[in-house]
């Protein structure tokens, strides 16, 4: 693992820099979070005995930057120990700065706000299946590989495998094969009511009076040496809730088939 700098993060950016970009999304999304919408909070008592590197959350996503914005909180909040609250936004002075995630380039490069969020922490990925809404075949960029495993190397990155914001979308076998060969701690990340509280992009408050969870799981437990890259994306995508087994609506429609042929004359 290479030497950390005490002055700027994996990628160069200054820590004194990146904590002030922190403070203000942080300042600006509060109420959000705390106001409009009240968050609940659950699991950060797991994050106590974490190391400092190589630690990959994995989450299923609603929204763009909504989702990230909230699990900043709860890290900062945890790192000044606050557990299962933000309700002391003081913590937003003292910022959990070696914290990534991983993001679409094409997400992050639209608009000036995308590009303070990208600042804060965001390893950016093209797409391999998708760009700009249209579905594509190109092959994987290792740099962009060697990125997220800097990333681990110098702190906690957070991921989400299905590569999108819709609900039970098949989980993608990078993040496995990464997860394989890096053998990072892997805490998963449940989220539910982003989608319905915010808007597509996480920017725009839709509803009021929402309270969106963010559930921290125990961490993984995974056998390295035995386990396949299948086998441990079948385990991520259980513990993030998002196989069909969860799917309570495609399971209300394969009943209502059923019974609709059963009612069919013979």
């Amino acid at each position: 693992m290479a030497k950390k700098n005490i002055f700027t993060d994996a990628f160069g950016t200054p820590y004194v820099f990146k904590r002030l970009i922190i403070f203000i999304l942080g300042i600006v999304s509060y109420r959000r979070f705390n106001g409009f919408n009240k968050l609940t909070i659950t699991g950060t008592e797991h994050l106590l005995d974490l190391p400092d590197s190589n630690v990959l959350f994995v989450s299923n996503h609603q929204t763009y930057f909504a989702d990230v914005a909230a699990m900043y909180h709860a890290f900062c909040a945890v790192n000044n120990g606050y557990l299962n609250t933000i309700k002391n936004p003081v913590y937003l002075l003292n910022p959990k700065v070696d914290f990534y995630y991983v993001a679409a380039e094409e997400t992050m490069n639209k608009g000036i706000l995308a590009r303070i969020f990208k600042i804060a922490g965001a390893v950016t990925v093209k797409r391999t299946w998708r760009a700009e809404g249209k579905n594509v075949n190109r092959l994987l960029d290792m740099t962009e590989v060697d990125n997220i495993m800097k990333a681990l190397d110098n702190g906690w990155v957070i991921t989400f495998p299905q590569g999108t914001t819709a609900a039970f979308a098949q989980g993608r076998k990078g993040t496995a094969k990464l997860v394989k060969n890096q053998r990072p701690i892997v805490v998963p990340i449940k989220i539910n009511g982003f989608r319905r509280a915010f808007d597509k992009r996480g920017l725009r408050i839709k509803v009021t009076g929402v309270r969106p969870t963010l559930e921290f799981k125990k961490p993984l437990e995974i056998d390295y040496e035995t386990e396949t890259a299948q086998q441990i994306l079948t385990k991520i995508m259980i513990s993030i809730e998002q196989t069909e087994d969860f799917n309570l609506l495609h399971q209300y429609e394969e009943k209502l088939k059923a019974k609709k042929k059963a009612e069919l004359p013979s």
